[in-house]
């Protein structure tokens, strides 16, 4: 794809640029590099346990609050086998252009850990969160948690699994609120060898499934779908709000008609965000439940 073509108009750019975030020749490099990051604060590879994937990026605003701020602790997609914290720049501008503190974690991936051991990265980020944010102006009891695609099972799961919190002395009122961008929630059976070996063995399959976890005692969840997603069918968020919502628990389910997986988290970035409500959606529900 050639950007600096003069005759390729801004619409079929940022349309290219979106649909090539998940090739090889890695344009969210090039995303990025357009970004602004005057208005944050960067600190880096800040460590929540020994291992070189257990780092984390904290993202400040740099202008004064007179009060601590929300934080969002986001876990990034990859199918549960890659993904890197630095890819997603655009994901922390757009939330700290907005006045808040966020947080994103590298964790262990498969095949070096399979599901449930997954989940202990995810625990252990946020244990952290919850003992240091105050030290960057953030407000450990306004903690969210948000992912996208497998980072939003994972934040999901933290969400309505309370044993992965008890794990680091943790309880599910950690967590203010989960916002979940075309996760994975209902997914048997499983339809790929590496899904096989990551869930395995088959008889506990069931145990990853967000879905058989629903009570009626969780924080709130904001579900976010593409309903032309055919990567994480839009069903799983659709199913997993209707059990939380016969269950009593507080679900916000918002579906947009022409997003597909990509664009779940792509259009949170400035230059592809255009007229998308993704981003104002997020922020408006947060901002609801961290003044509740």
């Amino acid at each position: 794809m050639n950007l600096q073509n003069p005759q390729l108009t801004r619409r079929s750019w940022l349309t290219g640029l979106a649909g090539l975030l998940l090739s090889a020749c890695r344009p969210v490099t090039l995303l990025n590099a357009v970004i602004p990051d005057k208005g944050m604060r960067i600190h880096r590879d800040i460590a929540f346990g020994p291992h070189s994937r257990q780092r984390l990026d904290i993202y400040q605003p740099r202008d004064h609050a007179a009060t601590p701020r929300p934080v969002v602790l986001f876990f990034y997609g990859g199918s549960w086998e890659s993904g890197s914290k630095q890819d997603y720049l655009f994901v922390a501008e757009a939330l700290t252009s907005q006045g808040m503190l966020v947080v994103i974690a590298d964790y262990r991936l498969y095949p070096e850990l399979k599901f449930p051991q997954l989940m202990q990265d995810p625990a252990l980020a946020l244990q952290w969160v919850k003992q240091h944010v105050a030290e960057y102006q953030g407000d450990a009891s306004r903690v969210f948690l948000m992912g996208h695609s497998a980072g939003a099972h994972l934040a999901v799961m933290l969400t309505l699994n309370a044993a992965y919190l008890a794990a680091v002395g943790l309880s599910p009122t950690a967590i203010k609120g989960t916002i979940g961008l075309a996760g994975p929630y209902d997914f048997l059976p499983l339809t790929s060898d590496t899904l096989r070996a990551i869930f395995a063995p088959a008889e506990q399959e069931w145990q990853s499934q967000p879905i058989y976890f629903v009570s009626g005692q969780h924080p709130p969840l904001l579900l976010l779908a593409g309903l032309k997603d055919q990567t994480v069918w839009p069903r799983n968020s659709i199913n997993l709000a209707r059990a939380l919502e016969a269950q009593g628990s507080e679900v916000k389910l918002l579906t947009y008609a022409n997003y597909n997986h990509v664009d779940m988290v792509a259009k949170l970035a400035r230059p592809l965000r255009g007229n998308s409500p993704l981003l104002q959606d997020i922020c408006d529900w947060i901002g609801q439940h961290a003044s509740a």
